[in-house]
């Protein structure tokens, strides 16, 4: 076990903890614990909108580092996750028709078709992916990030004719500022998603091995597969419903855990999930307070300081692992 791995968790676990308080008292309006236990308008404020959209950006970064986690493990490549292989644009294409054809329809309507379509999207992407040949790794990535360009564009240029173009920009960009109470509880799902994950976190890791090794030990490959991509399809659709799209959390996290703790995937699970949460939850904070009292979205943010860490994944030595 490295050295700085108990200095890690405990870095992780003090970090979340701090930015969750953090999170709960930045925002226009002052709001501290002991106004809202004495002043009835802050404990609603705190109720209605700071705390939801705290829990929200903890959930929605545990579950994308964790989706990122399992499309690793089913496609057996360290560099894709959900928003570079389709996934997420197949939900925005999934929320785009419910939105065209049912324009009246619920958050959890709007859900399971995503999920549906993202549900269809993965598994193409998968079909296709597992036909490349196994000895050019880079492939993979590479035609994960063609299929999702394929997928966007096809949202945009549908968007365009039924002149929703705005609407689209809102689900491409994640942003926690529209999250009140109301709008984030399904967002539990992903915490549900999570805990399934670790159940099943010894067939994952078989699973990673392959189809024949897998079949050899006993394994219902096909089934394990067809239950990781559930997985992705919920919680890609949830945080495409919810907050829109938010890039590298499901790429760097896995592989930032990766290095410290290995691949015992029932040991670093939990930590992957932390990890995340303290990733969005952090560039949430960093995006509200740059241009105070104004916002930059959460995904812009990500976008800078997740590409920073993928070149320092790709260019640090492997550690352990």
């Amino acid at each position: 076990m490295p050295k700085t791995l108990p200095a890690a968790r405990v870095a992780v676990g003090a970090s979340l903890v701090l930015l969750f308080l953090l999170s709960l008292g930045i925002g226009v309006d002052d709001l501290s614990i002991r106004s809202a236990a004495v002043d009835s308008a802050a404990l609603q404020l705190l109720l209605v909108s700071r705390l939801p959209r705290t829990l929200a950006a903890i959930l929605v970064g545990a579950g994308l580092a964790i989706a990122g986690l399992v499309m690793q493990i089913l496609v057996r490549n360290r560099f894709v996750e959900p928003t570079t292989t389709g996934t997420d644009q197949s939900a925005a294409l999934g929320v785009l028709a419910v939105t065209i054809l049912f324009p009246a329809a619920s958050i959890a309507t709007k859900t399971v078709v995503a999920a549906s379509a993202a549900l269809a999207g993965t598994s193409a992407f998968l079909a296709m992916a597992h036909r490349l040949p196994p000895t050019q790794p880079f492939l993979i990535p590479l035609f994960g990030l063609i299929f999702g360009g394929v997928v966007g564009a096809a949202v945009t240029f549908i968007a365009w004719q039924f002149d929703l173009l705005q609407f689209v920009d809102v689900w491409t960009k994640g942003e926690f500022s529209g999250v009140l109470r109301g709008r984030y509880e399904m967002l539990w799902l992903v915490a549900a998603a999570v805990v399934f994950a670790w159940w099943i976190a010894d067939r994952l890791t078989i699973a990673s091995m392959g189809r024949d090794i897998s079949t050899g030990l006993g394994l219902n490959y096909q089934r394990i597969v067809q239950l990781g991509l559930v997985m992705i399809a919920i919680i890609s659709a949830l945080g495409v419903v919810v907050v829109g799209m938010i890039p590298f959390v499901g790429l760097v996290v896995p592989n930032l855990v990766s290095r410290l703790m290995g691949d015992n995937l029932r040991a670093a699970l939990p930590w992957v999930a932390a990890t995340g949460s303290t990733l969005v939850l952090g560039c949430d904070i960093l995006g509200r307070i740059i241009r105070y009292p104004y916002e930059i979205p959460v995904g812009t943010v990500l976008g800078v300081v997740g590409a920073g860490l993928f070149l320092w994944i790709l260019f640090r030595r492997t550690d352990h692992g």
